[in-house]
């Protein structure tokens, strides 16, 4: 199951392609305050426009804080625009602690006054977030609530936080919250989620044409939240309307990597693979992404290339570690790397059981373990994991399927079990997953 939340929790500006002078980073310093640099962007993934108001934007709060290191304001809005820029560029390793540097250099001000307090914690539960420190997100991001009951931001982070960890109900009554107080493309986008993984596709549709409605064409939220939709489109089977939904991303924002991708993934399933692997390279080329690395990968193993498998899977096994020593927790990943490319699934199932000792709730979390245990034929366990992964009432095509084989294997209702497969084929005959063509022989 793609996880569809995204972090629009607190920027109003879209900010883009930063282009400095060197391609190394280095720190300007105050007395006291520490001014981490924007790194050198290529241009094809530049929007000029953007790229000139980023860059002016930059300039000018670095002025700013150099000629004022009490100006809060400017240091908090350099924060937020690293946090967008690791968005946009795919560089989080830098992006992520230097907005953590910021922030906390903020925090550690002795007097600081109620309102911009409250905006230095709603900017650091976030970047947490995004670093997938969900425990950690929600002690701040309640820490701030406290603080200010009247920002839409804050019950974004808390509906991030609250489905991230497993707590459904709560990231519910924060997402009715959010909407109340803002009905925008933040909130519209938490609510298509929800309404998703409790089984109300249409309303999860419906609700995320709203979002892109909301937004402004070419923004990278507007974009990021049309490419959603038309993932929503693909999950469920409407393949035509998931591939116009790419391009029309691709019309308003030229080069947008994830589209790219996106693309790449509709090629993919139509059987087209030379032209998928021609877009996820595209894609990879555009921003260091591992999930467009992770994509070609698994396309060349398909295909017999395995040294050509095994040269990006060095590269993703590297990008991960540098990923983790920026604070960024990625276990799933090393997961989903160590069953679908490594074959090694004593080491994907320890890696999923130590993401679930720290969120034994989540769903992505249980049904990467229901599929893990699954292939190592543990089948009461895989089915275990699967119910909790679907006490939402997730109609999610895959769930269904996988819920399907597990009560035919083990022959506790193999009626029903036919009648799930059928119905997951149904939903989307465009299945694909380790276990999809097995379910589909038993058609």
């Amino acid at each position: 199951m793609r996880h569809i939340l995204f972090s629009l929790t607190l920027i109003s500006l879209v900010f883009t392609a930063c282009q400095q002078n060197g391609s190394q980073p280095k720190d300007q310093s105050t007395d006291r305050v520490v001014i981490p640099e924007l790194l050198e962007r290529p241009t094809v993934i530049s929007v000029p426009e953007e790229a000139e108001r980023v860059q002016k934007m930059y300039a000018d709060l670095t002025a700013k804080i150099e000629a004022n290191p009490d100006d809060i304001k400017a240091r908090l809005t350099l924060a937020e625009l690293f946090m967008q820029e690791a968005r946009v560029s795919g560089e989080h390793g830098h992006y992520f602690p230097a907005a953590l540097t910021v922030i906390d250099g903020v925090l550690q001000e002795e007097q600081l006054d109620e309102s911009n307090t409250y905006r230095a914690m709603l900017n650091k539960a976030s970047v947490l977030l995004s670093l997938h420190q969900f425990a950690e997100a929600k002690e701040i991001g309640e820490q701030a609530l406290a603080l200010n009951t009247y920002d839409a931001g804050i019950y974004g982070v808390l509906v991030d936080a609250n489905v991230e960890l497993g707590n459904y109900e709560e990231a519910v009554k924060m997402a009715d919250k959010m909407i109340s107080v803002r009905p925008d493309i933040r909130s519209y986008s938490r609510i298509s989620y929800l309404r998703e993984i409790h089984g109300q596709s249409e309303g999860a549709i419906e609700a995320m044409k709203l979002a892109v409605s909301a937004g402004y064409p070419g923004q990278e939220q507007t974009e990021w939240a049309r490419l959603v939709l038309g993932d929503l489109y693909k999950e469920y089977g409407q393949l035509d309307k998931a591939e116009a939904q790419y391009k029309e991303a691709l019309v308003h924002r030229p080069n947008y990597p994830f589209a790219v991708a996106a693309l790449a993934e509709t090629e993919a399933l139509k059987g087209n693979m030379e032209e998928a692997k021609t877009l996820y390279q595209e894609a990879a080329d555009l921003i260091p992404e591992v999930g467009f690395y992770m994509e070609l990968a698994k396309i060349e193993q398909e295909q017999g290339n395995t040294d050509k498998a095994k040269v990006l899977t060095d590269d993703i096994m590297a990008m991960l570690a540098d990923d983790e020593a920026s604070g960024h927790k990625m276990g799933l990943e090393y997961s989903e790397v160590y069953m679908d490319l490594k074959g090694d699934l004593d080491q994907a199932l320890a890696y999923a059981k130590k993401e679930h000792e720290a969120r034994p709730d989540n769903i992505d979390v249980n049904s990467r373990l229901a599929v893990i245990y699954y292939h190592r034929n543990e089948l009461d366990l895989a089915a275990r994991h699967l119910a909790k992964a679907r006490r939402t009432n997730s109609q999610n095509p895959e769930l269904v399927c996988l819920d399907g084989l597990l009560q035919l294997k083990s022959a506790t209702n193999g009626t029903q079990g036919d009648q799930l497969i059928r119905s997951a084929f149904a939903a989307n005959p465009n299945l694909d997953c380790s276990y999809c063509g097995e379910a589909r022989k038993m058609l």
